[in-house]
């Protein structure tokens, strides 16, 4: 996902430093943009307005911004895209505000695709100052972005959209087996619905990968994963009993416990298939 937005945001005209955990994809990235590759996270903040991270869970962003933070310029914005505790998010950025640093939670949809073609949706938390400092940068890795609140709030729309998203493949896989088991041609089937009231991102883009039984992540298994263990916690506090979601918790555990978990999201119809009656089980992956 960072590889596609360092991509756009330097082809739509931005200066760019890179910095990653990893310093030699980092060099690497670099060299092929012809960018500078910063060899320390102090020596990135040092000359930067604008920190903008995509990174793995809530721990990495802590870490990674309480380092940042120390060196940071007063006035400074810390644009975060990754997927993480709303809770701690709204913490992170009352914690930057105290040593006068914006900041603004904007994580993203549309998978790996949508990073590399500058088309992800993106929602926003933090003050309106601060979102709209941060507005024209996000403009080059988004073609939707909206501004949902104070801190916190994208984090918040972010896992109302995962919620969406394993439910919608839920729905999506158990669309394919009914009319594996009915004999359909499944992609005239999947062509016929798209443009009607059952269309979705999930059918027109993963369906197809199902179908012609490529696995490879847009958004792999465990990464989803971690987001719905955030939907679940967060619902918890909420007091909002999610059914659908903690069943697909429970199918993407068993493909982890496979050693599935860097397949695509849509790998959850591998999950789904072994519960088929013998007799009508349709094998998708053929």
């Amino acid at each position: 996902m960072g590889t596609g937005m360092v991509k756009n945001l330097a082809a739509k005209g931005h200066t760019v430093r890179i910095w990653s955990r990893s310093e030699s994809k980092a060099e690497e990235l670099a060299k092929s943009l012809k960018t500078e590759h910063a060899k320390t996270l102090k020596d990135l903040v040092a000359t930067s307005s604008v920190l903008m991270l995509c990174v793995t869970n809530t721990g990495d962003v802590e870490q990674v911004v309480q380092e940042a933070a120390a060196n940071l310029k007063k006035g400074s914005l810390v644009i975060d895209c990754s997927t993480i505790s709303p809770k701690a998010t709204e913490e992170i950025a009352a914690k930057l505000r105290e040593q006068d640093i914006g900041f603004v939670d904007a994580p993203v949809s549309g998978g790996s695709e949508g990073a590399a073609q500058g088309t992800l949706a993106v929602m926003a938390g933090g003050t309106e100052e601060d979102f709209n400092r941060a507005e024209p940068i996000l403009q080059a890795i988004g073609t939707r972005i909206t501004h949902m609140g104070p801190a916190g709030k994208g984090q918040v729309t972010k896992l109302l959209n995962q919620i969406l998203v394993v439910v919608n493949m839920l729905a999506v896989s158990e669309a394919l087996m009914f009319g594996k088991a009915a004999q359909l041609d499944l992609k005239k089937a999947v062509t016929a619905v798209e443009s009607g009231a059952a269309g979705s991102w999930m059918l027109s883009k993963r369906a197809p990968q199902v179908l012609d039984n490529y696995w490879q992540p847009g958004f792999m298994i465990d990464l989803q994963q971690k987001d719905i263990d955030l939907v679940l916690e967060y619902a918890g506090e909420l007091g909002v009993p999610l059914l659908a979601t903690g069943m697909i918790r429970q199918f993407y555990a068993r493909l982890q416990k496979e050693g599935k978990g860097r397949l695509g999201n849509h790998a959850l119809i591998q999950a789904l298939e072994p519960l088929m009656p013998a007799s009508g089980s349709p094998d998708l992956k053929k």
